[in-house]
């Protein structure tokens, strides 16, 4: 294991890809907050934000503009200790809520009892479906210093990253289909709360309330994507006009198909695309190759 960390940090600090070189924003500018503000706190420069779940409420906020397509980047830093039965969730919606029709792709950090790894889930939704989970270690403690959280979204696929890392592909099959979310703006979010009912070792493990509050902190968020405007968006058809929409992002790189590979061989924990008994007859965008 010691072996594969080293290999992933290599990895991660070799991997050259182009990343916003944007001015400082404070969290005003660019997120509201959705419930609990009081849950909510700021470092002094304004810089750092931080979200903290106790047996009363969690908290969440998201982006003030919606988009369609882009790249969207933030670091955040985990709940550590004993963290059993928190979920950070870092993701893409676009509502404000569990609506039946909605698009989202879902980062969820899924917390642990003190000692045993974080995983990460995530998911895509497609019209209030979803079902599309898969879940994986992570090289490194999350909870120790921040590590960057990305996704890719165009019209080709959908890739979510690990400081810069590829850990999943998500490819449309051009046509139109049930599984790939290519036709909604949504929001960018992010909240702690309590999921201890299924979060750890499928809800055996419960938040242990002595330990609260439970702390996630964020920053350097970062965004290069349409941004949607009505009544007339520019994100309605696909342009090519910015890197995240071209040709060279409508596909894995060499490299990053390296990582890929390494990501597939050591860390994916659950895969719904290989799981038969959940789906004897497998989801049709299974059969689409992230490597195209």
């Amino acid at each position: 294991m010691a072996a594969l960390l080293l290999i992933a940090a290599l990895m991660a600090a070799s991997y050259t890809s182009s990343e916003a070189a944007q001015p400082k924003a404070s969290f005003e500018d660019n997120f509201s907050i959705m419930w609990s503000e009081d849950h909510f706190k700021t470092s002094e420069d304004g810089q750092i934000w931080y979200l903290s779940l106790d047996k009363d409420t969690g908290c969440g906020f998201q982006t003030k503009q919606k988009y369609r397509f882009g790249w969207f980047s933030m670091k955040l830093k985990l709940v550590g200790g004993d963290s059993a039965g928190v979920v950070t969730a870092y993701y893409m919606c676009t509502e404000n809520g569990a609506g039946p029709t909605r698009d989202e792709l879902d980062f969820e950090f899924l917390g642990n009892r003190t000692g045993e790894p974080y995983l990460i889930q995530t998911n895509i939704y497609k019209n209030g479906i979803g079902n599309r989970e898969m879940r994986h270690m992570l090289w490194f403690d999350p909870t120790e210093d921040y590590h960057t959280y990305s996704i890719l979204w165009n019209n080709q696929q959908i890739v979510f990253f690990v400081d810069k890392v590829p850990v999943r592909v998500h490819k449309n099959n051009g046509e139109p289909n049930n599984f790939f979310p290519n036709e909604k703006p949504m929001y960018l979010f992010s909240s702690i709360w309590n999921a201890d009912d299924w979060a750890t070792r499928g809800g055996l493990e419960k938040t242990d309330w002595k330990k609260a509050p439970f702390v996630s902190s964020y920053k350097d968020f970062s965004v290069e994507a349409c941004q949607w405007k009505d009544p007339f968006p520019p994100c309605v058809s696909t342009t090519t006009e910015n890197w995240w929409d071209q040709y060279a992002a409508w596909h894995l790189s060499d490299e990053q198909k390296m990582d890929f590979a390494w990501v597939q061989r050591n860390l994916v924990i659950y895969d719904y695309c290989r799981d038969t008994e959940r789906f004897p007859a497998l989801p049709v965008e299974c059969s689409l190759s992230p490597w195209d």
